[in-house]
C-alpha cells in the first residue's frame, strides 16, 4: 500500500499547528496589551476604527471556521482510506465494511463496482475530474476571505487617510482643536486597520495554503488508490486482457492436442475391437462346424434318426 494511504494525517497536523499559531498570537497579545488597547481603544475617538476591524476579525473568523470544517472533513477522508486500505490487507469481500455511506472513497468504490456490474466502461480521468471539481467547491469561501481580507485593510486605511485629511483642512481652515483630534483618529484607525488587516492575512492566508494542499493530498491519494487497485479490480487493462486472451489460446490448443490424442487412441481402439470381433466371428463359426460334426458322430454311434428338415 502506498505511503499516502497509510501515511501520517496530514489535515489533522495542520489542524494541531493552526492551534499552537493561535496560542502563540494569544500570547503576544497579553505580551502587548498595553500597546494594543493604546491603539484600538484609546487612539479610537469615532466608531470607525472599531467597524473596519470589526468587520475584518468578523471576515477572518467565519473564514477560519470554514476552513476548520474543511479540515476536520479531509482528515475524516484521510482516515477512511487508511482503514480501506487495512480491509483490502484483510481481503475483505468488502473493503468498505465499516466506513461511512458519506466517504469519499466509498463512493468511489460503490461508483466502480456499478459500473462494472451494468459492463460498462470505467473512465478514470472523468471521475477524477469531476471529484476535484466537487472539492474546489468547498473552498471556494476560504478563497474569497483570502483574496479579500488583505483588501480590507486597505479600504480601512483609505478611509482613514481620508478622514485624517478632512481634519487637517478643518484645522487648516480655522485654528481649533476638533481638526487635530479628528487627524489623530485617522491615523490611528489607518494603522489598527492596517495591522488588523496584515496580521489576519498572514495568518489566513498561510493555513489556505495549507488547505489546498491538504485537498491535493487527498485527491492524489484517492486516485492513487482508484488507479492502482480499484480499476484493476473491477476492469482488467488491455494488458491483462491481452494476456488472459493468450493464455486462453494455448489452454485451447493443448485441448485440441489432447482431443487429437483421444482420436487416435479411440481409432486405434476401434481397429483392435473390429480385430477382435472378426477373430471372434472365426471362432464362432469353427466352434459350429465342429459342434455339428459331434452331432453327426453321435447320431451315427447311436443310430439315432436325422432330425426333420426345418
Amino acid at each position: 500500500m502506498a505511503q499516502s494511504v497509510t501515511g501520517p494525517r496530514f489535515s489533522r497536523a495542520i489542524l494541531i499547528r493552526m492551534l499552537l499559531l493561535a496560542a502563540v498570537a494569544v500570547g503576544l497579545i497579553a505580551w502587548k496589551l498595553e500597546f494594543l488597547r493604546q491603539i484600538y481603544f484609546r487612539d479610537q475617538l469615532g466608531t470607525v476604527g472599531w467597524v473596519i476591524n470589526g468587520a475584518i476579525v468578523l471576515l477572518f473568523l467565519v473564514g477560519i471556521a470554514r476552513m476548520v470544517r474543511n479540515l476536520v472533513r479531509y482528515d475524516q477522508e484521510e482516515v477512511a482510506l487508511r482503514d480501506f486500505g487495512a480491509n483490502l490487507r484483510l481481503d475483505l469481500p468488502d473493503p468498505t465494511e465499516g466506513l461511512s455511506a458519506e466517504r469519499l472513497i466509498t463512493q468511489r468504490y460503490r461508483t466502480l463496482a456499478d459500473l462494472a456490474g451494468r459492463g460498462a466502461r470505467i473512465d478514470h480521468s472523468a471521475l477524477a475530474a469531476s471529484q476535484v471539481a466537487a472539492l474546489s467547491t468547498e473552498n471556494s469561501f476560504p478563497k474569497f476571505v483570502n483574496n479579500v481580507l488583505i483588501l480590507t485593510g486597505v479600504f480601512g486605511t483609505i478611509l482613514s487617510l481620508s478622514i485624517a485629511l478632512i481634519g487637517a483642512s478643518d484645522m487648516l481652515g480655522s485654528a481649533n482643536a476638533t481638526g487635530m483630534s479628528t487627524v489623530i483618529q485617522g491615523m490611528s484607525t489607518a494603522l489598527s486597520t492596517t495591522m488588523t488587516a496584515i496580521v489576519c492575512y498572514l495568518y489566513f492566508g498561510y493555513f489556505y495554503l495549507k488547505l489546498t494542499d491538504a485537498q491535493t493530498r487527498l485527491v492524489s491519494s484517492l486516485e492513487h488508490v482508484t488507479a492502482t487497485i480499484l480499476v484493476p479490480r473491477f476492469q482488467p487493462s488491455p494488458e491483462a486482457l491481452s494476456a488472459g486472451f493468450a493464455d486462453l489460446l494455448r489452454s485451447a490448443r493443448d485441448l485440441l492436442s489432447r482431443l487429437d490424442q483421444s482420436h487416435a487412441l479411440l481409432a486405434q481402439a476401434g481397429d483392435h475391437l473390429h480385430s477382435v470381433l472378426y477373430a471372434q466371428r472365426g471362432d464362432s463359426e469353427g466352434m459350429r462346424r465342429s459342434l455339428a460334426r459331434i452331432e453327426a458322430l453321435l447320431r451315427e454311434g447311436f443310430r439315432l434318426p436325422e432330425p426333420p428338415a426345418k
